[in-house]
């Protein structure tokens, strides 16, 4: 049982779905755009239809191993800079026209740094339109003869589409035309010379198969993301010249379908490619440009024209509209003009530009982020969130990635070399797109109607007009009221002949009487049958009168409850909008403090971590600086453990001396004392003490009483430790009794790193010249440490010092001016005998001063 715990069980992220095989790569395209200048240099190379390759210009080359470094990027394919716009419509838009006419949704944009034709390649120039005049002439060259008439669709406020009756678009448009100024330009109306040479296209092309039972209207829509904000480009302001209202953001919201639509934007309906490109350009106008270094008009925000097709089928009779709305089908088109990546010390931006600048690429980065996201969970079956959110842009068309449609781009690029490292970035953008997989979008099911109602209806009324003109041309009713009496006086008897052949005929007149008398009977009784018809139809429509007054009253009041209860609803509506808007402002305000805090805990986790680092450090730096203190106090704990022996030792010897000194002299003066008066004390003359020979007194041995000093006897530290024990060549041999000795010691000549591995204590052998003239021996000593990287340090401790001196070279010290006096003259004594003897070496251990001589001695007596 634990082992089958133990195994870790198929994640769900990595089951495909049923519809897994139908999904579509997103199509990636390149278009290179020729150079200004024939002089400029170029570091783009199109190699063949689907590669480019991409090299550092001069100046800037990337050596990598030695080589000069190249790198090629593939593409679905590769438009140079010879490629005319017809060619980049044929291959890139014209099938998502095609999806879109037959009910799919479409999403089609320009990616590239700035400068390098984005907008150019969209809208295009006079005499060579774009890909946007070209789809918008597509479109109505495919369903020009299928379209409905105004306001027959109407979309609503949560992108969806109904259908309105005869009557209804009839009175909408008669409110269309009652307007002092149309919102839409008319078709008669002469063209804008700005732009006619942009949609004049003569190539016609359109739909080959396009569903003739159906019909169309076309809906656009031109937005702008700019900072961050959505802004309608359409939306009519009016006019303030006191204090202009600045424009209104929009906000997006998600439909039933969970399609991503931007509320309360101006959808136009158009019929011509010239009233829908006039509406472009009236919104192209109100777009954010700007002039920078890069660029003379550089686009400051993305910009998205939006196309909707609602269609719709005929009837079983192909004259109207059905009129059900689940049968409705409304496909979208986005042509996308990003605003250009650009970099601050390259296009000097400053105030609103840099801030521009920094949203543009804010968003263009939240955008590859969500596109790198997506390839993950694709590739390796992760279930990461995509973050949608962080930018407008990707928010507006996360039905296009999540849900189904077809997704085109267009990379953009100028290979001039001063653009190489932009480019560089948007090949490797586009290299990871192609990587990304969208489901491709589900055919709409069939409305079940015989095709070919609209065909057979027209026919229909073209023969019954042309039989109605050779037959007189009446309308149809009295061709109706013609062909009723004529079955009516087909039920009389006939009329006999009424011509009189002769006088005397009296066969004719009494048949032509008896006729009449019988037409006149059948006359009163079908008069009579019509009365009694005619009062009973009254009846009835007495009765339906009645019965239709008391259902009008019925269903008024019924409408009444209804019209009640709608007011209810809509007020419920119209609440739960604004609680809606309410809760989606608080969203972003909680999405954006999110965020904040968010950042805040990225940041405070980071400066937790580099604190808790320091702190660390600071513990180690803490426990070294104990270890080392300790050592410290150790040794100037020995250090002043040894200078107090030796103070302590000194002070014992001096006052040794002194109680000898008093004892000597106390036997002096007991001498003289109990010497006898006759005799009198022959006093030495300088003359003898010149000539008796100089002897050196020996210090007398301590008085017994006082306690005896034991001499200290310094232990070698080199006991049970490893020397290196180094002489340089260079030293002189020494001729005195104290040699340096150091057993189980490696003598070397020079040190080595070998000979310093296997012992733990070193020694350097030292000589030099003393200032009076004799050779001054040093013994410098140190441990050793094994370093980090294997090798071994010194660090010197001590130094000791040995020194030969003659005897016969020290000044003997002088007596006192007084001869005769034997106190002068012992004292004379014991101080020469003491500044010959008290004189001791001492090192003091861990010194900075290093090691010297140190005389102890008892201080003179000065002469009274």
């Amino acid at each position: 049982m634990k082992a089958a715990r133990a195994r870790t069980p198929r994640r769900p992220a990595l089951k495909k779905p049923p519809n897994a095989s139908l999904k579509d790569p997103v199509g990636v395209y390149c278009r290179v755009r020729p150079l200004s200048r024939l002089d400029q240099e170029s570091c783009i190379e199109v190699i063949n239809e689907t590669t480019v390759q991409i090299h550092p210009p001069e100046g800037y080359r990337i050596f990598r191993n030695g080589e000069y470094r190249e790198t090629q990027y593939s593409f679905k394919e590769v438009f140079g800079t010879l490629v005319v716009q017809k060619e980049l419509f044929d291959v890139v838009a014209k099938p998502l026209v095609e999806d879109l006419i037959r009910g799919k949704n479409g999403l089609l944009f320009t990616y590239g740094v700035t400068g390098s034709g984005k907008t150019h390649t969209m809208t295009g120039s006079p005499g060579d339109g774009g890909l946007l005049p070209r789809c918008l002439d597509m479109i109505f060259n495919s369903i020009g003869p299928f379209q409905a008439k105004r306001f027959v669709f109407k979309l609503d406020d949560k992108n969806g589409v109904d259908v309105q009756g005869e009557v209804d678009a009839l009175l909408e448009r008669q409110k269309r035309d009652a307007m002092p100024v149309p919102k839409t330009p008319s078709g008669k109306r002469q063209i804008d010379p700005e732009f006619a040479d942009m949609i004049n296209v003569q190539d016609h092309c359109k739909v080959e198969e396009v569903d003739e039972d159906n019909v169309y209207s076309v809906f656009v829509s031109y937005i702008e993301i700019y900072n961050n904000y959505i802004y309608d480009l359409l939306e009519e302001t009016p006019f303030e010249p006191i204090k202009p209202k600045p424009p209104q953001s929009k906000m997006l919201r998600e439909d039933q379908n969970h399609n991503m639509y931007v509320t309360g934007c101006t959808e136009v309906e158009v019929k011509s490619t010239e009233e829908a490109f006039e509406v472009f350009w009236r919104g192209q106008k109100k777009r954010r440009i700007a002039n920078t270094q890069l660029n003379r008009e550089s686009s400051r925000s993305h910009s998205v024209f939006m196309i909707k097709l609602a269609q719709a089928p005929l009837d079983a009779d192909g004259d109207n509209v059905l009129q059900q709305k689940e049968q409705i089908t409304l496909s979208q088109l986005s042509l996308v003009d990003l605003a250009g990546s650009e970099r601050t010390n390259r296009t000097k931006a400053e105030g609103n530009r840099l801030r521009e600048a920094g949203n543009i690429n804010q968003s263009l980065m939240t955008l590859r982020t969500c596109i790198e996201v997506l390839r993950e969970n694709q590739m390796y079956g992760t279930n990461k969130m995509v973050p949608y959110r962080d930018s407008k842009l990707t928010h507006l068309f996360k039905n296009y990635f999540d849900g189904e449609g077809k997704v085109r781009m267009i990379v953009c690029v100028n290979p001039k070399a001063e653009d190489y490292e932009e480019s560089l970035q948007v090949m490797r953008f586009a290299e990871m797109t192609q990587e990304v997989e969208v489901a491709r979008p589900v055919d709409r099911p069939l409305c079940g109607l015989t095709p070919g109602r609209r065909f057979r209806n027209q026919a229909f009324r073209e023969e019954l007009a042309r039989k109605l003109e050779m037959r007189g041309g009446p309308i149809n009713g009295e061709t109706e009221e013609q062909s009723v009496s004529e079955m009516f006086l087909q039920n009389f008897p006939p009329l006999p002949s009424c011509e009189l052949l002769d006088v005397n005929d009296d066969q004719t007149l009494p048949k032509l009487i008896e006729v009449l008398e019988k037409r006149h009977k059948l006359r009163q009784m079908l008069s009579e049958e019509f009365a009694k018809n005619v009062l009973a139809f009254k009846t009835m429509l007495q009765e339906f009168d009645s019965s239709v007054v008391s259902k009008e009253n019925y269903i008024r009041g019924k409408l009444s409850e209804k019209e009640k209860t709608i007011a209810g609803q809509k007020m419920e509506l119209e609440r739960l909008e604004k609680k809606i808007k309410t809760l989606e402002y608080k969203i972003d305000i909680l999405e954006k403090t999110a965020t904040i805090y968010e950042e805040d805990k990225r940041n405070l986790q980071q400066e937790l971590e580099s604190k808790s680092q320091k702190l660390q450090r600071q513990a180690s730096d803490k426990r070294r600086m104990e270890a080392r203190l300790q050592g410290v106090v150790a040794e100037t704990t020995m250090k002043w453990e040894k200078e107090c022996e030796r103070r302590v030792a000194a002070k014992q010897l001096e006052m040794q001396n002194k109680l000898w000194v008093k004892d000597e002299k106390l036997k002096q003066l007991k001498a003289i004392v109990t010497e006898p008066k006759n005799e009198k004390p022959e006093r030495p003359s300088r003359e003898r003490d010149r000539e008796k020979p100089v002897q050196r007194s020996v210090s007398p041995p301590p008085v017994p009483n006082a306690p005896l000093v034991r001499l200290r006897h310094r232990r070698s530290r080199s006991a049970g430790e490893r020397w290196v024990d180094h002489k340089p060549p260079s030293n002189l041999p020494t001729e005195t009794v104290m040699q340096p000795h150091v057993p189980h010691a490696i003598t070397v000549a020079a040190a080595s790193e070998k000979a310093l591995a296997k012992c733990d204590k070193y020694m350097l052998t030292h000589q030099e010249l003393a200032s009076d003239g004799e050779i001054e021996t040093k013994l410098i000593k140190g441990d050793v440490f094994k370093t980090r990287g294997g090798g071994q340090a010194v660090q010197f401790t001590e130094i000791e010092t040995l020194k030969q001196e003659s005897p016969t070279g020290r000044k003997r010290r002088s007596s006192l001016s007084d001869p005769d006096s034997p106190e002068d003259a012992a004292d004379s004594e014991w101080t020469d005998v003491e500044t010959r003897c008290s004189v001791a070496v001492e090192m003091k251990a861990g010194s900075t001063l290093g090691p010297g001589y140190e005389h102890h001695a008892p201080p003179k007596r000065r002469k009274p």
